[in-house]
This record gives C-alpha cells, structure tokens and sequence, in this order.
C-alpha cells in the first residue's frame, strides 16, 4: 500500500474555479489529474481564454436595457489564447516564447490560478511559485523583513517555512543591513533584488518566472545565472519561463514552445523555438505608404504615371536584397545573400552595400562602391563571413550608385533599398560567449609587450628633490666664502 509520502498535492484549475486536493484525497480519488504519468507535473489540456474588450457605454441600468433589447452585446471577444496542450515534467527547465501580446504572460496567469481558462483543464501537482511581476504583494511602508513574510503568506508559505527560508532570501539578495528600513526608503534595484530572491529561493516544486532575467545590476545577473545553472542541475525543480532572450533559452532551457497569435505554432526543439522566434522578430512589417494614404482625385491625377516603391524610380525600377543563407547563423557560418538590380543606361555604374548593427547601432562593415559590368535584369551574390562576430542582429542595405561629376573621388546615389527590400538576419553563437561588444576577442589577436621603464628608487629621488631645496643656500655660502679670501 502506498504511503502518504508517494502522493503529491493536486490543484486542478478549470472554467468552474480551481479545485485543490490533500495528499489523502489525492491518493483517494479517481480524477483526470490521477492519470498523469508520475514524472509529469503540470499538465495544460485544451485551454482557450477569451477576454471581453467594451464597444459601447453603458451609464446606468436603462441604456444597458435599450442596449440589450437592441441586440447591441456592447463589447467584443479577443480570443487570447486558443486551445494550447502541453505537459512539463519534473525537473524540466520549461521556455515559454513570443512576441508581445501572443498570449504568454496570459498562460502564465492561467497556470497560476491568477485566471481561469473559459474551457479546458490545467492540472499541477506539487507546490507551484509564480513571479509574474516584479514586486507584486509588497508594502512600502513595512520593512524589508515584514515584506519578506507577508510576500511568502501571499505565495502559500507558513511563517515556519518563511523562518527556514528568511536567512537565503537576505543572503542572496545582499540586503543583510537594510531589512529593517521600510521599503520605500529602498533604491528600485533594491526591491527588485528583494522580489526576484524571495521567488527564486522559496521552497516550491514549480517555479513560474515572467521576464526576470534581466534584474539587479551586473553583478547580481551572473549571481542569478548561476542560480539557474544550478537548479537545472537538480532533477527535483521543474522551473517555466517567459523571456524574450533566446541565448538564455537555448543555455537553460530543455524544453521550449512558441506562441503566435494565440496557438503553439513551433514545439519541436529549444533551438528551433529559439531560431523561428528570432526569424519572427525580423520580419519587417509593411508599413502603408503616404502613397496609399492619398485620396481618389490625387491618384486620377497620377494615373498615367507609374509607381515605384520607396528608393527606386525610373532608372532603378528593381533593387532588393535576398537571403540565400538560413537567416539565422553563428560565426563559424558564412552569410550568403543576392542582390538582384535592373539598370538599362550604358553609363559606369555600382552597388554598394552596408552592414548594421541593429542592437547596438553603428555600421561595422561597409562595401564601398563595386563596379557593376552586366546590365538590364541581373542578380550578383555576395558571401560575408562572420567569423568576427558576436551574437547580434543586422541589417544589410543596398544601393545603385553613379559616377559623381562634381567629385571624381566619389560616387553618388541613384537608388536604394527600403526596409522591404533590405535584408535581416542574425548571428546566433553560444550562451557563454561575451556579446556585449560585437566583435569577437578570439578573432581579434592582441600584440603585446612589456617596454622598458626608466624609474629611479624612491630614495633617491628624494634625495634629489631634498639637494634641490638646498642648492640656493649651498651657493651662497659659496660665494660668501670665496668673497672673503679675495679680501683677505
């Protein structure tokens, strides 16, 4: 027979309200959540959440009547989340991924009961910790040690365990001094360290963490990088998180799902939630141009005329930029990639293409002006290696250029590309690697060397100094002396 001890506490959360079941009840009813397998923790079954966003106002009970009677519902449904299945198993280290406003922090509130779906089940078992937003359940007007205990109450924890817990939180926060200062007297990268610590170091089996990251000064982000170093070591803890960094997707997570639009649209692997999120995020949407703004009379006016897209014009009707690479790669790859122009005039022309950085601004690399031989419709390849690089994103531009007659040094331009006809890709190495500069230290080999220093011992130029200030005197005894022999 099994013991209390093999059973783990239950909470079902469904369209009715969230249910929890005792380590007795769990091992005596026959629910859903019983057919788990034994090493699957939280599973999400069928969730769909839909919000109601108010169309029309109603002040009062009569208009909410004249509004009902008319039909007029008086609001619209946004479809959040729509239908979203996964299971985490015990000691998974779970990513969550996608753009703002996919549904993500939406699901998170839904697994932490914060929510509750509008059909469909998600069950947990063991106790979960979530740390949604960054300070939530805080008082600024009690310490820093009675935030610590009201903040664990509100996270399920009795004053026993906060007491087991309390020395951990201060130590890893580094607030041992200020716990007895209220918290408004605290700094924001204070209350921020006290927040993350107390989620991170309470004692639960499911940790749930929204873009946090990215907390406290330098310093403590690597303390906080080895604490998930760690704790993805430890087969017990099973941690879900929200980020938008993918090097710490692909450095911590084994497990990961991307949500667009309400729906799981990549669960393959880390690296590919990783690579399609990024390739998400450079897609370059199409902005309508002022063109198309223009009213009907301006449009009859330039019928006879034709259209050419931001940067080109009758000379260039053609000029953009194709990726022929994966637009995701690391510095061991080379970035291929077309450009593909149409030029008629039998005049000296170019193309010349730039290199930005689009995280940390700047141009690292440009092509100058390439002298162009094949006219009409053509498309010349070019291949970058990026061997020098650390993780970033680029863009690559392109432009025509002819000779300038004004300079014969320079060239000037005759067409370019726009964002839609630019490309964007991303460079992609490990975790580890420093990308805060963009290019890589092993690529760039440093020359040098000790050079000779001509320092004279302290004592003696001391001694220097000292005869220096007694120099005047020393000459004017001198003089005293040699003017009294020559009387003599």
């Amino acid at each position: 027979m099994a013991s209390k001890s093999d059973f783990t506490p239950e909470t079902v959360i469904t369209a009715a309200g969230e249910t929890q079941e005792s380590v007795e009840e769990a091992a005596a009813n026959d629910t859903a959540a019983d057919d788990m397998p034994e090493d699957v923790v939280l599973r999400v079954s069928h969730v769909s959440k839909t919000f109601k966003l108010p169309t029309e106002q109603a002040f009062g009970l009569k208009q909410a009547f004249i509004n009902w009677t008319r039909g007029i519902k008086g609001y619209k449904e946004q479809h959040v989340l729509k239908d979203i299945s996964f299971d985490v198993k015990r000691g998974d280290f779970f990513g969550i991924v996608g753009r703002n406003g996919s549904g993500k922090s939406t699901l998170l509130k839904l697994i932490s009961g914060i929510y509750v779906p509008n059909s469909g089940q998600i069950e947990v078992k063991g106790k979960l910790v979530s740390f949604i937003e960054l300070g939530v359940g805080f008082n600024p007007e009690l310490t820093g040690r009675e935030n610590v205990y009201l903040n664990g109450a509100l996270l399920g924890f009795s004053r026993d365990e906060i007491d087991a817990m309390y020395d951990e939180i201060v130590e890893f926060a580094e607030l041992e001094d200020f716990m007895d200062q209220k918290l408004k007297n605290y700094s924001s990268g204070m209350q921020v360290r006290l927040a993350f610590s107390v989620a991170i170091k309470a004692k639960g089996d499911i940790l749930v963490l929204d873009e946090v990251l990215a907390v406290g000064d330098e310093a403590f982000q690597r303390k906080c990088d080895n604490f998930f170093t760690n704790i993805k070591k430890d087969p017990t803890k099973t941690v879900i998180l929200v980020t938008h960094n993918m090097g710490a997707v692909k450095k911590y997570c084994n497990k990961a799902i991307l949500i667009k639009d309400g729906v799981i649209v990549e669960s393959k692997s880390k690296d590919a939630v990783a690579d399609k999120y990024s390739l998400e995020n450079l897609a370059v949407p199409v902005v309508a141009s002022s063109d198309s703004k223009k009213n009907d009379k301006e449009k009859e006016k330039k019928a006879d005329e034709p259209e050419y897209e931001t940067g080109l014009n009758a000379r260039v009707p053609l000029l953009r930029i194709t990726p022929v690479s994966n637009r995701i790669v690391t510095s061991d790859d080379d970035f291929v990639f077309d450009i593909e122009y149409r030029f008629d005039e039998k005049t000296p022309f170019y193309v010349a293409f730039s290199l930005l950085d689009m995280k940390r601004g700047g141009i690292p690399y440009d092509s100058g002006s390439v002298p162009l031989t094949k006219r009409g419709h053509q498309k010349i390849r070019f291949t970058l290696p990026m061997k020098l690089f650390n993780s970033t994103e680029f863009k690559i531009v392109a432009s025509i250029r002819e000779d300038d007659p004004d300079n014969d040094r320079d060239t000037k331009l005759v067409a370019f590309t726009s964002d839609k006809n630019s490309c964007f890709f991303a460079v992609h190495n490990d975790y580890m690697r420093p990308d805060y500069a963009l290019i890589s230290p092993d690529q760039l080999p440093l020359k040098q060397e000790y050079v000779p220093v001509k320092d004279e011992p302290a004592g003696n130029a001391q001694a220097k100094k000292t005869q220096a200030k007694k120099t005047p005197a020393a000459n004017t005894k001198a003089t005293d002396s040699k003017a009294a022999s020559t009387k003599a």
